[in-house]
This record gives structure tokens, sequence and C-alpha cells, in this order.
């Protein structure tokens, strides 16, 4: 076998083949129910973890973070891993990750989530032989930490408020505000609240294509006057000119989530115009390197660009911040919060690294932590 050159001299043998290849579908609790425009998460989520052995027995790790009305369902993400990407990765040399997931492109469409689990465990086997961490592999580190961002969502406004006592005590800085499942006055009375009485944080506002056509205009002018951040994705995904309407008259930044997955989305909603930077999540983008194409696509058109994420664990969330570490063109920070202050208990083996309200990228080979087996095992659903 070929021993292949890295940063530092680094010599790693990736020649060697992918020889195991499992995963878990698994019931994630969570401490309490989330509201957003297009749908509500209560009692917990799903997400399916796989897994990658090499020859020498060293494991690789990603996860499918999948919500059915915004990317897709479980039950896909699970058929995607199984019957269409089984075939072309068990076998294959570590080495041959770039035509791995040029071939998952095309043997399924869509199953972006399933797309970046593959990703991540690819990624984060390579690392782990190359005794580099992913962000290594990645383009090389721009941060060290990112700022957090929480998103605030409970239908019990009093609940959120005892939250954001509590991320404030422990640094956190940014808040999101998730908008647009219940009436116009309760946004404007949350938002009242967190400005009067939370000074200290930043604002933004997230619609998640809750408002009508006819009301969104007026709607995302209201809370404009708060002076947020951004505001994000006030309409269905598909209404491109109507996002590029209000972006003409809307005095703060407008940013597109569900309107942009990937870099061919982002070519036309850059061209018509529909806002002035993206969430990019790798999720929707289908890994961790499509994801980087996808800022970088926007930062060229003069977007602002954030480290969303979806209904996730720890592990996603470690993909996620070093693909945000490695990426320059992200500079509003990251959302990655679920695994400290929403589900009951995390699948990671150790916590996932939050300082004084900032996300700490990892500097260990790979991910740089890795799941619990036996928590795995408790969570799976039965089949």
């Amino acid at each position: 076998m070929s021993s292949y050159g890295y940063p530092g001299g680094v010599l790693a043998d990736i020649d060697q083949k992918i020889v195991g290849y499992d995963f878990w579908h698994l019931d994630v609790p969570v401490v309490s129910r989330r509201d957003h425009g297009i749908g509500a998460i209560e009692g917990g989520f799903e997400v399916v973890v796989l897994r990658l052995t090499a020859e020498d027995g060293t494991q690789g790790w990603g996860e499918a973070s999948c919500w059915s009305v915004f990317t897709g369902s479980p039950e896909a993400s699970v058929a995607a891993l199984d019957r269409y990407f089984r075939p072309i990765v068990v076998g294959k040399k570590i080495s041959q990750r770039g035509s791995i997931m040029e071939a998952a492109k095309y043997v399924v469409a869509h199953a972006t989530e399933a797309k970046s689990a593959l990703d991540s465990a690819l990624l984060d086997l390579e690392g782990r032989i190359a005794g580099l961490p992913v962000w290594a592999l990645l383009g090389g580190k721009v941060r060290d930490d990112v700022a957090l961002s929480v998103s605030i969502a409970n239908p019990e406004f009093d609940d959120d408020i005892a939250l954001m006592e509590r991320i404030r005590d422990e640094g956190v800085r940014m808040v999101k505000l998730k908008t647009g499942f219940k009436d116009h006055a309760f946004d404007i009375m949350r938002c009242e609240k967190i400005r009067n009485d939370f000074p200290e944080f930043s604002l933004r506002v997230d619609y998640n294509q809750g408002l009508e056509i006819d009301e969104a205009i007026q709607r995302v002018l209201d809370l404009a006057a708060f002076q947020p951040d951004f505001i994000e994705q006030p309409v269905r995904a598909h209404h491109f000119e109507l996002m590029t309407k209000i972006r003409s008259v809307c005095p703060v930044p407008l940013l597109a989530d569900e309107s942009v997955f990937g870099p061919e989305d982002m070519v036309r909603a850059a061209h018509e115009g529909i806002a002035d930077g993206v969430s990019i999540k790798i999720m929707k983008s289908g890994g961790l390197t499509r994801a980087q194409a996808t800022a970088k696509m926007a930062k060229s058109h003069g977007w602002m660009a954030y480290g969303g994420d979806m209904h996730e664990t720890g592990l996603a969330h470690l993909a996620g911040t070093h693909m945000v570490a490695a990426t320059p063109e992200i500079t509003l920070g990251c959302e990655f919060y679920h695994a400290t202050y929403y589900v009951k208990q995390d699948i990671l083996s150790d916590p996932f690294p939050v300082k004084n309200g900032r996300v700490v990228v990892p500097s260990a080979p790979g991910l740089g932590l890795t799941p619990d087996v036996d928590r795995l095992s408790q969570m799976a659903r039965a089949t």
C-alpha cells in the first residue's frame, strides 16, 4: 500500500480499503417543543448516524440530520445510505473520497443529509488515519472558535426567557428569534421583550417561510424596526420574485435559507438578487465541501454567510464546525446549539465544545470526538 503526504510532512496510508459500513437510525429526545414557520419539533427528532471502518480498524463518523418538512425524511436517508451509497463505498480506497462523493451525486437524487453524512464520515476517516483534523483537509483553519447563536422558538415564551437568562450567564450573546408560527402580535411582543430586557444580545429573526404573500412585506418591516442583524427566509422557498421585492424595501439585511440549498440554487438566487446573505448548512448542501463552495459563491456576489444547522446532535455540529473553521466567507457565527441546550442527552462520548458563548474548533485528528456506541444502541429505533 502507498503512503500519501499531507501538510507538515505527515505520511498516511489512505490506500487501504473501507471494509465496514453500518448505521443507526436514532430518536433523539429534546427538552421542549420548538415551533418554526414550516413546522414544529415536539418530543424529539430523528437522525441517522453512519460509521465507516478501514482495514486497520480506524473508524469515521457522519450524521444525516433530517426534517421531513425541510430537507427530507429520515426514511429517505436510511434508504440512500443503505441501498444506494453502500455499494459505491464498501471496498473502495479511502483515497477515493472525491470519486465516491461524485458518484453519490448521481446514484440518488436529493438526499442531501445522507450525502453530508457520507462526506463527513469519509473526511473523519481520512483525518484520523492522517493524524489531521478535518479542517486541515478542507484548506486550513482560519479561526479557533466561532460565535454561537441560540434559537428562541418555544411557544411558551416564559421558558425561552429562562433559557436566555441561562445562556447570558454562559457567555452567549446572539439569539435568533423564530417567528411566523403564531400571530404577529406574539412576534412583536417577543422582540420588544428581548430588546428591553436583554440588551446585551444581538438579535436575528427567522420566519422559516412562515409568512403569506399578502402579509409578508408589512410584517417584515414591522420587525425590521427592532433592528435585527438580519431577517431570514420570510416566505416560501420558491417565491424568488417576492424575496427580491422584500429585499428592495427592507432596511436590514435579508437572508435566504430554504431558497438556497447548494451551489446550483446559489447561482439563480444571486442572479435574481433575492437576499443579502445565506444560511450555509452541510445538510442542505450535501456535504462539507459543497457547503464551502456555496459560501464562496455567496461571497463572490457580495453576500454574507452564516453557519446554520438542522436539528442535530453534537456529531453533525462537529462536522459543521470544521467546515466553518475552514471557510473564511462565513462571518456571521454559527447556530450549533442543540447538543448543549436542546437535546436531553447528546450522542458524543465527550461534550460538544462550547466555552464562553463560542464553539471551540477541535484540534484532534478527524472530527475530534466520537459517538458513544452504547448510547447509539440505546437511542436506536426499533426495526
